[in-house]
């Protein structure tokens, strides 16, 4: 048996029954995006009722930025899984070695470039978001440089943990995410409410918890003969497949600079249109981001364990098993967002009040959740459906399903509903989208996915 032969027999994502493979990955990581999700909430409670009203603002501000830094890290980590996750399907331990290593360069690269933007252009950006605001603009500086600054690790922790993931190590993964997590959390209650660090604290807390994590899986890795070891770091270039890994990550990382696009296009019509109202509008807002947000998080843990079983399996020739792995991963992302329209339309004045005492900002919450509520269910499997083409190595299907609505759709029909409604346009805005994007999303995944079913089909007659 050759050891690639070997290599594939080894591989749990080849053999293992699917709905148990789908559960073995989707489970553990949607316990390491729940405690992201937990962690940003906690966050926000503290920071709404230990700092205030103004720190709620500064970090809704501050908000795009960090969507930037997620993006970024999606860049490297998601281009990074498709690559590797193909080439351990198909037994080639080696090429995805030289793809691990590579993508170390590139978040290094991206690193130094954040660090000389932010030095550039960083006070006057936050400066202009703030709108005269000396205060909430002087915190939302103070928390970015520190996230800006502490970018290596989050970055580079990305990485780390999407190779584990797609090496069959969720649960390992969703274990440290825990403790990761709850020490963030610790960390934060200490800085923010017994060292009144303010909004630096959250910072901080975050940076930390990051290189603890990062420190973790270096462990973990430079103890297991299973796992890529960390000599391939010193082995290959660090410049290689750098292409390749944009190429395919990009997408995504588009799309959640997308999100950062849609806040900015909300911010800019508050400001115009909201008047008096604009500061509970624009915290009420920055409570909506972080609410959903956590409601996000699960949905990628579905969309990743797809992504991981899908690229094994194509790597391996098994796009039927790919195929049915899209099938309960589609179902599970529907009902989860299901289960997030449902608390969003008839608790939207609790969850308010978990962040602030002050009603203005509560009402608003809830009356913002109603409307963006009515077609999110759909968002789940479209997100589902987009990680799928991507972990085939079809960006082109991807950038459709996942750009297309927050660089184009939204921001434009925000803009244009808000002109001629009002405040109450911008909210309406996303539904609409959503029904676009659905409609796209319909008529992309049928004509593929029957392409990809009989290219199946012909070749198990042809064996």
């Amino acid at each position: 048996m050759s050891m690639g032969h070997a290599a594939q027999h080894a591989n749990p994502f080849l053999t293992a029954p699917v709905g148990r493979l789908f559960l073995s990955n989707a489970v553990p990581m949607a316990v390491v995006m729940s405690m992201g999700g937990i962690l940003a909430v906690v966050d926000g409670i503290f920071v709404g009722h230990f700092i205030g009203s103004d720190a709620l603002a500064a970090v809704s501000l501050a908000f795009p930025v960090v969507m930037v830094l997620s993006a970024l890290t999606t860049l490297a980590g998601g281009g990074m899984s498709s690559l590797m996750a193909r080439h351990l399907g198909a037994g080639e331990r080696a090429a995805a070695g030289r793809v691990f290593a590579g993508a170390h360069g590139l978040v290094l690269a991206i690193s130094v470039a954040l660090a000389v933007l932010w030095a550039v252009v960083g006070t006057a950006l936050v400066q202009s978001m703030a709108a005269g605001n000396a205060d909430v603009a002087d915190q939302a500086q103070d928390y970015l440089r520190i996230m800006i600054l502490g970018a290596p690790a989050q970055l580079v922790l990305g990485l780390h943990a999407d190779a584990l993931r797609n090496e069959g190590r969720a649960g390992l993964v969703a274990v440290l995410s825990v403790l990761v997590n709850l020490f963030n959390i610790g960390a934060n209650w200490l800085a923010i409410v017994v060292l009144g660090l303010g909004i630096s604290g959250s910072a901080l807390g975050a940076v930390a918890a990051q290189a603890l994590g990062l420190a973790l899986v270096l462990g973990v890795r430079g103890r297991s003969r299973k796992l890529l070891p960390l000599s391939v770091l010193r082995k290959h270039s660090w410049l290689e497949a750098w292409s390749r890994i944009v190429r395919l990550g990009l997408p995504l990382c588009l799309s959640f600079i997308g999100i950062a696009v849609v806040a900015s296009a909300v911010m800019l019509s508050l400001r115009l249109r909201a008047g008096a109202e604009y500061a509970a509008l624009i915290a009420a807002y920055g409570v909506v981001t972080r609410l959903l947000g956590f409601a996000f998080l699960p949905q990628m843990a579905i969309a990743l364990a797809t992504q991981s079983i899908a690229g094994n399996n194509a790597g391996a020739g098994r796009n039927d098993r790919a195929q049915a792995g899209l099938r309960l991963a589609i179902g599970a992302a529907f009902l989860w967002c299901l289960t997030v329209v449902v608390v969003g339309v008839f608790a939207g004045s609790t969850l308010g009040g978990w962040f602030s005492n002050d009603p203005a900002v509560i009402y608003a919450v809830a009356k913002i959740l109603r409307p963006m509520m009515l077609l999110y269910a759909s968002s789940g499997p479209v997100l589902v459906l987009a990680l799928y083409f991507q972990a085939l190595g079809q960006p082109g299907r991807t950038a459709a399903l996942t750009l297309v609505k927050p660089w184009l759709l939204t921001p434009l029909i925000i803009l244009t509903l808000s002109a001629v409604f009002g405040v109450r346009g911008i909210w309406f805005a996303f539904p609409m989208a959503d029904a676009i994007i659905l409609t796209l999303a319909v008529m992309i995944g049928r004509n593929a996915l029957r392409i990809d079913g009989a290219r199946t089909f012909e070749a198990e007659k042809s064996a």
